[in-house]
């Protein structure tokens, strides 16, 4: 691969680590599939298979801990599924309705709709909400951090090719 089909695999991760911020963008997948394109560009070899298999890892294990752990988290402060599946409904509503920042707002709005209408109690509904955030946050924390780690394992690779 040229040295300038490396910088576009390298902008296109770049692109990929703000989707982890941007949730237009499908930021680890963009970032993974850069990290395929850059595997099979020169007919692959050991050491860019194994960087691409890494990558896999670590797009599989970020994607699970992203939908999980705020999930846990959320049943553990006694919040069900439904409140999540909810919040996930307002944040694509949010997204449509107010361009880049509706999603967030829509997440909240509907995490705290679910549980005020489980709760009837402003304030649990409030502390339930502020909980599923902060996990959802470092679900998102952890996305980012493979991310982060995915670009560096392929830049490994190619000092090492």
């Amino acid at each position: 691969m040229t040295t300038g089909g490396q910088w576009l695999v390298a902008v296109v991760m770049a692109v990929g680590l703000a989707g982890v911020l941007i949730p237009v963008l499908p930021g680890l997948l963009l970032v993974w599939a850069a990290g395929l394109v850059w595997t099979v560009a020169d007919g692959g070899g050991a050491v860019r298979w194994t960087v691409f298999g890494a990558l896999t890892v670590l797009l599989v294990g970020a994607t699970v801990a992203k939908y999980a752990l705020p999930a846990r988290m959320a049943a553990a402060r006694g919040a069900p599924m439904t409140t999540l599946l909810i919040g996930a409904a307002g944040a694509v509503v949010g997204f449509f309705v107010i361009p880049v920042v509706g999603a967030l707002i829509g997440a909240v709005a509907g995490i705290y709709l679910a549980e005020y209408s489980r709760l009837q109690d402003g304030r649990a509904a409030l502390a339930a909400t502020r909980a599923a955030l902060v996990a959802i946050g470092i679900g998102v924390l952890i996305e980012l951090a493979a991310g982060v780690i995915m670009v560096l394992t392929w830049l490994g690779g190619v000092l090492a090719t």
